[in-house]
Protein backbone atom coordinates (compact mmCIF):
# COMPACT_ATOMS: atom_id res chain seq x y z
CA UNK A 1 0.00 0.00 0.00
CA UNK A 2 1.19 3.52 -0.80
CA UNK A 3 2.27 5.78 2.33
CA UNK A 4 2.47 9.19 2.63
CA UNK A 5 4.30 10.60 5.75
CA UNK A 6 3.38 14.17 6.38
CA UNK A 7 5.96 15.91 8.67
CA UNK A 8 4.92 19.26 10.26
CA UNK A 9 7.22 21.47 12.84
CA UNK A 10 8.32 25.21 13.21
CA UNK A 11 11.28 26.23 11.20
CA UNK A 12 14.49 24.72 11.75
CA UNK A 13 13.53 21.53 14.03
CA UNK A 14 14.55 19.21 11.96
CA UNK A 15 11.35 17.83 9.22
CA UNK A 16 14.06 18.16 6.03
CA UNK A 17 17.08 16.30 7.76
CA UNK A 18 14.53 13.89 9.22
CA UNK A 19 12.66 13.19 6.14
CA UNK A 20 16.23 12.56 4.28
CA UNK A 21 17.08 9.85 7.10
CA UNK A 22 13.58 8.57 6.24
CA UNK A 23 13.45 8.07 2.71
CA UNK A 24 17.58 6.85 2.91
CA UNK A 25 15.78 3.57 5.21
CA UNK A 26 12.28 3.60 3.48
CA UNK A 27 12.82 4.07 -0.17
CA UNK A 28 10.56 6.69 -0.28
CA UNK A 29 11.06 10.02 -2.45
CA UNK A 30 11.31 13.12 -0.13
CA UNK A 31 9.68 16.16 -1.27
CA UNK A 32 10.46 19.04 1.33
CA UNK A 33 8.96 22.29 0.73
CA UNK A 34 11.72 24.74 -0.14
CA UNK A 35 11.35 22.65 -3.09
CA UNK A 36 8.58 24.27 -4.58
CA UNK A 37 9.40 27.52 -2.62
CA UNK A 38 12.99 27.71 -3.92
CA UNK A 39 12.16 27.19 -7.17
CA UNK A 40 9.58 30.01 -7.18
CA UNK A 41 10.73 32.80 -5.13
CA UNK A 42 14.43 33.94 -7.51
CA UNK A 43 11.39 34.29 -10.36
CA UNK A 44 8.81 35.98 -8.37
CA UNK A 45 10.36 36.83 -4.87
CA UNK A 46 8.09 36.06 -1.67
CA UNK A 47 5.06 37.55 -2.91
CA UNK A 48 1.44 36.37 -3.67
CA UNK A 49 2.17 34.74 -6.92
CA UNK A 50 4.80 32.86 -5.78
CA UNK A 51 2.59 31.40 -2.91
CA UNK A 52 0.02 30.68 -5.71
CA UNK A 53 2.29 28.79 -7.74
CA UNK A 54 3.77 26.84 -4.94
CA UNK A 55 0.39 25.60 -4.11
CA UNK A 56 -0.23 24.92 -7.44
CA UNK A 57 2.67 23.10 -7.88
CA UNK A 58 2.26 21.04 -4.71
CA UNK A 59 -1.37 20.18 -5.84
CA UNK A 60 -0.32 18.33 -9.76
CA UNK A 61 2.70 16.81 -7.47
CA UNK A 62 0.57 15.14 -4.64
CA UNK A 63 -2.12 14.48 -7.56
CA UNK A 64 0.67 12.92 -9.54
CA UNK A 65 1.80 10.69 -6.81
CA UNK A 66 -1.69 9.65 -5.65
CA UNK A 67 -1.50 8.38 -9.71
CA UNK A 68 1.67 6.78 -9.53
CA UNK A 69 2.99 3.62 -9.03
CA UNK A 70 5.47 4.98 -6.20
CA UNK A 71 5.58 3.23 -2.77
CA UNK A 72 5.43 6.42 -0.87
CA UNK A 73 6.08 9.90 -0.47
CA UNK A 74 7.44 12.50 2.62
CA UNK A 75 6.41 15.98 2.61
CA UNK A 76 7.55 18.26 5.07
CA UNK A 77 5.67 21.60 5.65
CA UNK A 78 5.65 24.28 8.12
CA UNK A 79 1.82 24.17 10.07
CA UNK A 80 0.44 27.59 10.96
CA UNK A 81 -1.95 26.01 13.02
CA UNK A 82 -3.21 29.55 14.16
CA UNK A 83 -4.55 29.71 10.30
CA UNK A 84 -7.44 28.64 8.73
CA UNK A 85 -5.90 28.91 5.12
CA UNK A 86 -3.30 26.69 6.22
CA UNK A 87 -5.77 24.10 7.63
CA UNK A 88 -7.76 23.83 4.74
CA UNK A 89 -4.58 23.42 2.27
CA UNK A 90 -4.04 20.00 4.60
CA UNK A 91 -7.23 19.05 4.10
CA UNK A 92 -6.54 19.07 0.44
CA UNK A 93 -3.65 17.67 0.26
CA UNK A 94 -4.88 14.90 2.69
CA UNK A 95 -7.98 14.23 0.42
CA UNK A 96 -5.90 14.52 -2.68
CA UNK A 97 -3.52 11.71 -1.57
CA UNK A 98 -5.68 9.22 -0.23
CA UNK A 99 -8.19 9.68 -3.18
CA UNK A 100 -5.95 6.84 -5.02
CA UNK A 101 -5.85 4.74 -1.22
CA UNK A 102 -2.75 6.10 0.29
CA UNK A 103 -2.38 5.89 3.76
CA UNK A 104 -1.35 9.37 5.42
CA UNK A 105 1.09 9.49 8.49
CA UNK A 106 1.50 12.53 10.68
CA UNK A 107 4.38 12.99 12.35
CA UNK A 108 5.20 16.56 13.98
CA UNK A 109 8.58 17.71 15.52
CA UNK A 110 9.04 20.19 18.02
CA UNK A 111 12.59 21.12 19.73
CA UNK A 112 13.41 24.25 21.76
CA UNK A 113 14.19 27.70 20.46
CA UNK A 114 17.67 28.05 21.40
CA UNK A 115 18.40 24.44 19.48
CA UNK A 116 16.14 25.84 16.47
CA UNK A 117 18.49 28.77 16.25
CA UNK A 118 21.70 26.35 15.94
CA UNK A 119 19.75 24.74 13.55
CA UNK A 120 18.76 27.45 11.42
CA UNK A 121 22.82 28.40 10.71
CA UNK A 122 23.47 24.96 9.91
CA UNK A 123 25.61 24.01 6.66
CA UNK A 124 23.16 21.19 5.73
CA UNK A 125 20.23 23.37 6.23
CA UNK A 126 21.82 25.92 4.24
CA UNK A 127 22.97 23.93 1.41
CA UNK A 128 19.14 22.89 0.61
CA UNK A 129 17.77 26.07 0.97
CA UNK A 130 19.06 29.02 -0.77
CA UNK A 131 16.08 31.52 0.76
CA UNK A 132 17.52 30.10 4.48
CA UNK A 133 20.73 31.52 3.37
CA UNK A 134 20.41 35.51 4.27
CA UNK A 135 20.43 34.83 7.85
CA UNK A 136 19.34 38.13 9.98
CA UNK A 137 16.02 37.62 7.81
CA UNK A 138 15.50 33.74 8.47
CA UNK A 139 16.53 33.98 12.37
CA UNK A 140 14.02 37.25 12.53
CA UNK A 141 11.49 35.46 10.62
CA UNK A 142 12.02 32.12 13.41
CA UNK A 143 11.60 34.59 15.93
CA UNK A 144 8.70 36.68 14.83
CA UNK A 145 6.63 33.72 14.42
CA UNK A 146 7.40 32.68 18.09
CA UNK A 147 5.18 36.22 18.96
CA UNK A 148 2.80 35.92 16.04
CA UNK A 149 1.75 32.21 14.85
CA UNK A 150 1.06 29.12 16.66
CA UNK A 151 3.59 26.65 15.26
CA UNK A 152 3.15 23.29 16.92
CA UNK A 153 -0.40 21.25 17.74
CA UNK A 154 -2.06 21.71 21.23
CA UNK A 155 -3.04 18.25 23.24
CA UNK A 156 -5.55 16.42 21.54
CA UNK A 157 -5.98 18.75 18.47
CA UNK A 158 -4.58 16.31 15.75
CA UNK A 159 -7.22 13.63 15.92
CA UNK A 160 -5.90 11.98 12.75
CA UNK A 161 -5.62 8.09 13.26
CA UNK A 162 -1.98 7.85 12.07
CA UNK A 163 -0.08 10.25 14.72
CA UNK A 164 3.59 10.84 16.20
CA UNK A 165 4.58 13.95 18.35
CA UNK A 166 8.33 13.94 19.02
CA UNK A 167 10.67 16.28 20.88
CA UNK A 168 13.88 15.88 18.62
CA UNK A 169 15.59 19.10 20.57
CA UNK A 170 17.74 16.52 21.97
CA UNK A 171 17.31 13.18 19.36
CA UNK A 172 19.38 12.82 15.96
CA UNK A 173 17.67 13.11 12.19
CA UNK A 174 18.75 9.10 12.64
CA UNK A 175 16.97 8.19 15.94
CA UNK A 176 13.48 10.49 14.63
CA UNK A 177 13.52 8.44 11.25
CA UNK A 178 13.95 4.96 13.62
CA UNK A 179 10.82 6.29 15.52
CA UNK A 180 9.05 6.80 12.97
CA UNK A 181 9.95 3.72 11.03
CA UNK A 182 8.94 1.39 14.49
CA UNK A 183 5.68 3.46 15.12
CA UNK A 184 4.36 3.26 12.09
CA UNK A 185 6.12 -0.06 10.58
CA UNK A 186 7.66 1.62 7.70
Amino acid sequence: MKKFVFIFGPQAVGKMTVGQELAKSTGMKLFHNHMTIDLLEPLFGFTPEMWRLTHLFRQEIFNSFSKSDSNGMIFTKVWYFDQKEDWDDIEKMCQIVSSQGASIYFVELEANVAERLKRNKTPHRLEHKPTKRNMEQSEQHLLDTLENSRLNSKEGEITKENYLRIDNTYLSAEEVAQMIITEFQL
